[in-house]
């Protein structure tokens, strides 16, 4: 059952996260538009099913006849491939779309002969495969199918919405990312098992606070990296203006907090690496460093997507209080969101005293830039269309509606962030 469990549940969000922004999403809102939804969806299940269970039978023919290790490094290869796959796009071609919109007789018949024909081949059929060489057949059928089928139901009921809050960019990178994080994780399984051991054996005997240290350096230049393209991307969108309606002092001030959070963000993990500064023993554990990773990984991931989509509205044109989906929809400074992320991530990797010293004056140095330069110079440029932003937007985390308390109007909205 434990086996089933595990299949199942990678099986099916490794297909769901994967059909995001796929053309069979596409494919679905086209059908929908056309007929009603549940005939679509019917179909749309004994499509999934029937190409799945041609997967399944194929992965696990692979499973039975080869070396255990060189399936999970093929599998590995595979996945990488798919990331890249993915990250490429996907689109409707002339041929489906018109088999999408001329299809006539019954939806049930027309969605599922549609769907089979557009995922033989696909990325999902070769994930579900590779995903049947490494997991029991049942549980990566059911798992697959359902996953499919769950993402087109949301294609179909809430797309339009989802498209609102999710931009197509950072669907299609958060999709591929999946991908290559699955991938990475099989082919330092396959490393493993090559070597008579396993991940967390490896892990431990390879991660030491000095290695520790040198992948908190690399992760903090990186996002150093991204932050410097920010402040490019900000002048381009109007920060150079923005500094002469605020007092000089506070972007003095903010700059000078800036640096000094750097050089010590920079000192700690630098001072650790080369056995000069000693972590906080407690913490300084293999598990608690990949967990430091992971997090840091996630707030570089986040300064990307926001380069991302301020390059996409510098591209159109607009000024920040004027973007009405995306990032900027719903955060007014996701990057400086994702800068602490970073800095937190870094810390719990190598953590020591100048490291909390570092990430309490990014924290203070975030606030005097958000409270002291950005928001006033920006209310006072835009005006009213700020005002307006401030409103349907958080400072830092998405603002969410919420009903408001009996007798008590005007307080409809509470914003987290």
């Amino acid at each position: 059952m434990e086996s089933f469990g595990i299949a199942f549940a990678i099986s099916f969000w490794v297909v769901f996260v994967a059909e995001l922004g796929d053309k069979s999403q596409l494919m679905a809102l086209t059908f929908a538009a056309r007929y009603r939804a549940l005939p679509v969806l019917a179909g749309i299940t004994i499509a999934t099913s029937v190409v799945h269970l041609i997967s399944v039978a194929v992965g696990y023919g692979l499973g039975a006849a080869l070396p255990t290790d060189w399936i999970t490094l093929v599998a590995a290869l595979a996945f990488l491939g798919f990331g890249a796959w993915t990250l490429r796009g996907d689109s409707l071609s002339e041929e489906e779309q018109a088999k999408a919109q001329r299809a006539r007789g019954s939806a049930v018949v027309a969605a599922s002969g549609a769907f089979f024909l557009a995922e033989l081949g696909d990325k999902t059929m070769l994930a579900t495969i590779t995903l049947a060489t490494q997991h029991g057949w049942f549980g990566v059928w059911l798992g697959s199918t359902l996953g499919m089928v769950g993402a087109d139901a949301i294609a179909i009921v809430a797309g339009r919405r989802m498209a609102r809050f999710l931009p197509e960019d950072a669907v299609r990178i958060g999709s591929a990312a999946l991908f290559v994080v699955f991938g990475l994780w099989l082919a330092a399984e396959a490393a493993a098992g090559f070597a008579g051991t396993t991940i967390a054996a490896a892990v431990e005997s390879a991660i030491d606070h000095h290695v520790a240290g040198w992948i908190a350096l690399g992760i903090g230049a990186g996002a150093a990296v991204l932050v410097g393209f920010a402040r490019m991307m900000l002048r381009r969108m109007g920060k150079r203006r923005l500094h002469t309606v605020v007092p000089r002092s506070s972007v003095l001030l903010s700059r000078a907090l800036f640096t000094l959070a750097l050089l010590l963000g920079f000192a700690a993990p630098l001072l650790v690496a080369l056995d000069v500064l000693q972590p906080i023993a407690v913490f300084a554990q293999p598990g608690v460093a990949v967990v430091g990773a992971g997090l840091a990984l996630l707030g570089v991931a986040l300064l990307l997507a926001t380069q991302l989509e301020g390059a996409a509205v510098r591209a159109r044109g607009e000024a920040l209080p004027q973007v009405t989906r995306g990032l900027y929809a719903r955060v007014r400074h996701p990057g400086l969101t994702g800068l602490v992320i970073v800095t937190a991530g870094t810390l719990v990797m190598v953590p020591t005293l100048v490291g909390v010293l570092a990430a309490v004056l990014v924290i203070v140095a975030v606030q005097v830039q958000v409270r002291a330069v950005r928001e006033p110079g920006f209310a006072r440029l835009y005006g009213p269309a700020y005002a307006e932003w401030v409103a349907r937007t958080g400072r830092f985390l998405p603002r969410f509606a919420v009903e408001p308390p009996p007798g008590l109007p005007g307080r409809a909205h509470q914003r987290v962030g």
